[in-house]
This record gives C-alpha cells, sequence and structure tokens, in this order.
C-alpha cells in the first residue's frame, strides 16, 4: 500500500519512526513536509499528487468529511496530573468549575473531573458546536465546550500545553479563566487577556475606517474553505461603493500580502483564528467577518453625520 503521513507540528518529532514501521510491514511511505494547523487541513494536494491509497493524518480526530481515504490516528498523550492540588489553591472561591482539554488528554478528562469532585467541586463538562466530537474538547475554531456552560459555572478550567486552544474559549465567555499547563508546570489565569484582544480589535476596526480597498482573504484548506461567506462579503463591500477582491491560497504568506499594496484592509474567511492571532504580522488590518460588519457600519455612520451637516 501507498500512504502518506501527515503530522502537525508538535508530532513531527515522530514521523520517522512511524514511517519506518509502516516500511517494515510491507508499505511505500511519504511523509508530508508541509505545515498543518488541524484535521481542517489535510494534505489532500500531496495525495492525490502522489497517487497514494490512503492519507494517515495524526494527532486530531474527524474535522469534516472528504472524498479520499482519510485514516485519523488521535495520538493519546498522558499529561501528569501532579498540578491538579496546587490548583485548588486558585480556585477556592469557585463552586461550579468547568473543565475543558484537547483531543489528545481527553482520556484525561474523568481523571481531572473526579480529583475536583474528590474535593468539593462540582463539575460540569460541556458539549461542542459542531466541528470537536467530543464534550469537553475544545478546538481553535470550536469553544461550544466552554462557551455552552458559561452561564452555569463560577471558573473554567483548561487541563493542557499552551494557551493557544484556551484563549479561544477565553474570549467566548465570561467567567475566570485558569490554565493548568503540565508541560510547563504553570497555573495561571489568562483573563487578562481579554481586554488585550478587545483593544487589539477595537484598533483594527478603528485602523480601517478609511479603508475603500478590501482584499478578502480565502483559502482552499478542506476544512477552512468558505468560498459562500468570500463572495457574500465582496458583494457586502461593494454595495457601498467600495472595491473588494477575493484573495486565494492554501497558506496564506503575510510578506505576500503586505506585497499586495494597493488593499487598505483584508478580511480573513479562512480559520477564525487567523484574524484573532495574526493581526501582528500584517502592515493593514486584518479583519473578521464580524469586524468587517462594524467597519461599514462606522462608515455608514459617519456618511450620515457629514450627509447632516452639508444639510445645515
Amino acid at each position: 500500500m501507498r500512504v502518506l503521513l501527515q503530522f502537525p507540528e508538535g508530532l513531527k518529532q515522530e514521523a520517522l519512526r512511524h514511517a519506518k514501521k509502516l516500511e517494515g510491514e510491507g508499505n511505500e511511505v511519504f511523509i508530508s513536509a508541509s505545515p498543518t494547523f488541524g484535521a481542517c487541513d489535510l494534505a489532500l494536494d500531496e495525495a492525490r499528487n502522489l497517487k497514494v491509497d490512503k492519507l494517515v493524518h495524526f494527532g486530531h480526530a474527524e474535522f469534516s468529511h472528504v472524498d479520499f481515504n482519510v485514516e485519523y490516528v488521535n495520538y493519546q498523550i498522558d499529561a501528569p496530573l501532579g498540578l491538579l492540588p496546587q490548583s485548588l489553591v486558585y480556585l477556592k472561591a469557585y463552586d461550579t468549575i468547568g473543565i475543558s482539554t484537547t483531543i489528545q488528554h481527553m482520556h484525561q478528562l474523568d481523571s481531572v473531573k473526579d480529583f475536583y469532585e474528590k474535593n468539593g467541586k462540582k463539575i460540569l463538562i460541556g458539549r461542542p458546536y459542531g466541528f470537536a466530537k467530543m464534550a469537553g474538547q475544545l478546538l481553535g475554531c470550536d469553544i461550544g465546550s466552554a462557551a455552552s456552560i458559561d452561564s452555569r459555572v463560577d471558573a473554567h478550567v483548561y487541563f493542557g500545553g499552551g494557551i493557544f486552544h484556551p484563549i479561544g474559549a477565553l474570549l467566548s465567555t465570561k467567567k475566570p479563566f485558569l490554565v493548568v499547563d503540565p508541560f510547563n508546570n504553570k497555573i495561571s489565569f489568562i483573563d487578562s487577556y481579554r481586554e488585550l484582544y478587545e483593544k487589539r480589535r477595537r484598533g483594527k476596526i478603528i485602523a480601517s475606517s478609511g479603508a475603500r480597498n478590501f482584499g478578502i482573504l480565502m483559502t482552499t484548506k478542506n476544512g477552512q474553505h468558505n468560498l459562500a461567506l468570500a463572495k457574500l462579503l465582496k458583494a457586502r463591500i461593494e454595495k457601498d461603493g467600495l472595491t473588494a477582491q477575493i484573495l486565494v491560497a492554501s497558506t496564506f504568506d503575510f510578506e505576500s500580502l503586505d506585497n499586495m499594496r494597493e488593499f487598505d484592509a483584508f478580511v480573513n474567511t479562512a480559520c477564525p483564528r487567523i484574524a484573532i492571532d495574526d493581526t501582528g504580522r500584517t502592515r493593514k488590518p486584518l479583519l473578521s467577518a464580524n469586524e468587517l460588519i462594524e467597519v461599514l457600519r462606522m462608515k455608514a455612520e459617519q456618511k450620515g453625520i457629514e450627509a447632516q451637516s452639508m444639510q445645515r
């Protein structure tokens, strides 16, 4: 069998071992060297060009159905639970806790739940919105496991490495958000990021108030491609007498975007985290679809004020 293996950045160090194991079983094996951001970003072009029989995607569960033979290897990681007792100090004031994690640690979520319940906490685990598959699971683009229970908890606890996933959930919730990171041996509330990201959001909108030419980013990635939204936003922009063009790529190179100097602002229709995490990588404002609507509303209000002034 001809097989293509695909690993996210955190698991690429495992690629050679898995390739050699499969070769030893009589398979012809290739490894995708492209970056991948999840199961929304399958190496389908490489797989089809190589005419492989199967694409094996490590580290993520199925995101959306694709017309190709894909095997998903979730890749469980046992994280040490030793920080949980220390986290109780941070949670003294909170009785009802919502817990969440990533696919790599889902098998440990019951252990985290049992620990907190044995220490007097009421634990809630929310359901994702649709892209994630399991209760308590967070994706960068599916924070439903936290947001769906926000009104019923006193605080949230994310168990896992880094802050990429909990930042997404934080921005869609209002309750205190504690990160228990067993890999960096760190426990911290990340609530201050709400104000930081809100300032960035307002700054982008204000910076786009004078924009007339908009570049709409549309990706060809299997789980992020949204031509319908890109066309809708283009029509909405042009309805206001402004200029818009759809820009297409698989992975956007921000230096290349900066070379498109005729555009005054960019609008993201790909992974929603691009307009949150990558705003500092372009010289021009990088807006979400909702932020674009705010910009257009602000322009309309300003136009109305100017019209009233001229009538006086």
